[in-house]
């Protein structure tokens, strides 16, 4: 009796086993009837039952499903015909996984350790063909502005070369600028999905990947973006790391080094903010304006006005119209002005030393004034925002209100200026 059990329940196991496998050949009959509704039903059933859950032949069926799909309205496209784009680009991606799927449980070995991979050399050949179209199907979605679903395009024409299933074999593919400006648009379309670890993912991959040179980015940006990504999540400590390998890295790029001096200037680190300054003046001896206009407001910060005065000597020395050092000269000796006025107060019984304070006050007004005139007029010249001409015209007002009540005659000025600022 108990034979005949166990007779009877591998019979009903071999039923089971059987009636799978009939519905994959039924879903391939499907197919080549072109019902890929129905295809897909089956299929689906078959992958989802343990008798056939792990079969190649059925998962490449699934993937022969949506390349069918995808061939349709190509051919459609291809004689001119009205194609169901959004149809024929997702019968491609979904393709791809399956094929995967397929490939992978092709190389297990089987129960004598032998690899006997039927499914690879079709899926393969197809892959291989349909790569290019990853591409189309990118721009496609991106173009309707579905960027989560372009990138996921773009990043299958990235990935296709890297498969296993090419390893030694990657002939028909060009690994060449195209193929690395494909990489930017997987990154960008995330970015602009705003799904942020994804594209902190992607780009952290490109980096890690030979660099192709092309006309839609340089590698520097690809560290650019990594930086912006991680200070978007608030992610200060992998921030700064990206900018201080891009700093060294990249050692002429006016990103990584301009963000790390902010970020020590922010921080209250002036002396490495200072270090950085100097490294970036070598890098870049020629962006004087910027770089040592900063130098120097770190030095008046800390009221080191020499050392301040003779960094802006040097920016206008190579830019005689650059407006930071004009303006942070100029407010470079108004500071010692004021500190001095604050010290009249100690002098206020003794003339003598009143009037030589009262001295040297004027002269630092006055050596502000050219700077200060030149970076108003500069300011109006270029059309500059209404604000800021504002905030120069009441520098300059300051001084010449100071000038005029320590004796020195700029009435006519000052009207001018407090009429400018009344319109």
């Amino acid at each position: 009796m108990r034979k005949i059990f166990i007779l009877s329940l591998l019979t009903t196991m071999t039923f089971f086993a059987c009636a799978q496998k009939g519905v994959v050949k039924d879903a391939n009959r499907s197919l080549r009837s072109d019902d890929l509704n129905e295809a897909r039903a089956l299929i689906k059933q078959a992958l989802e039952n343990e008798e056939t859950a792990n079969d190649p032949n059925a998962w490449k069926l699934a993937g022969d499903i949506g390349d069918k799909a995808f061939e349709n309205e190509r051919t459609k496209q291809m004689l001119g015909k009205e194609a169901n784009n959004d149809a024929m680009y997702k019968g491609l991606m979904e393709s791809y996984a399956p094929y995967l799927k397929a490939d992978s449980l092709g190389q297990l070995p089987d129960s004598k350790g032998r690899v006997r991979n039927r499914v690879r050399k079709d899926i393969a050949a197809t892959l291989r063909a349909n790569h290019p179209f990853f591409i189309n199907g990118g721009i496609h979605f991106n173009d309707k502005q579905d960027f989560s679903r372009a990138s996921k395009y773009f990043e299958v024409y990235w990935d296709i070369p890297t498969l296993d299933l090419f390893e030694g074999n990657k002939e028909g593919f060009l690994l060449d600028s195209t193929y690395q400006t494909i990489k930017y648009y997987a990154i960008i379309t995330s970015i602009q999905a705003e799904d942020h670890d994804r594209a902190v993912n992607l780009i952290s991959r490109a980096i890690d990947e030979p660099f192709i040179e092309n006309s839609a980015y340089q590698e520097s940006d690809l560290y650019e973006l990594l930086a912006s990504e991680y200070i978007q999540s608030g992610d200060t400590a992998s921030y700064m790391e990206v900018l201080s390998v891009g700093a060294e890295k990249f050692p002429k790029s006016k990103y990584f080094i301009p963000n790390l001096i902010n970020v020590f200037i922010r921080e209250g680190e002036n002396d490495k903010a200072l270090d950085y300054l100097d490294q970036a003046i070598k890098n870049d001896p020629t962006n004087a304006c910027d770089l040592n206009s900063v130098k120097a407001a770190l030095f008046a910060e800390n009221n080191e006005f020499e050392k301040a005065e003779a960094e802006y000597q040097k920016a206008l020395a190579q830019d005689e119209n650059c407006e930071r050092a004009l303006e942070g000269l100029a407010v470079n000796f108004i500071l010692q002005a004021q500190n001095l006025k604050d010290k009249s107060v100690e002098y206020m019984n003794d003339r003598k030393l009143q009037a030589e304070n009262d001295k040297k006050i004027v002269e630092f007004y006055q050596l502000a004034l050219p700077y200060l005139e030149k970076f108003t007029e500069n300011l109006k010249e270029r059309n500059a925002e209404e604000s800021v001409i504002t905030g120069a015209l009441i520098k300059l007002q300051n001084v010449y209100y100071n000038l005029s009540n320590l004796g020195v005659d700029k009435s006519v000025e000052l009207e001018s200026v407090e009429e400018q600022l009344a319109r």
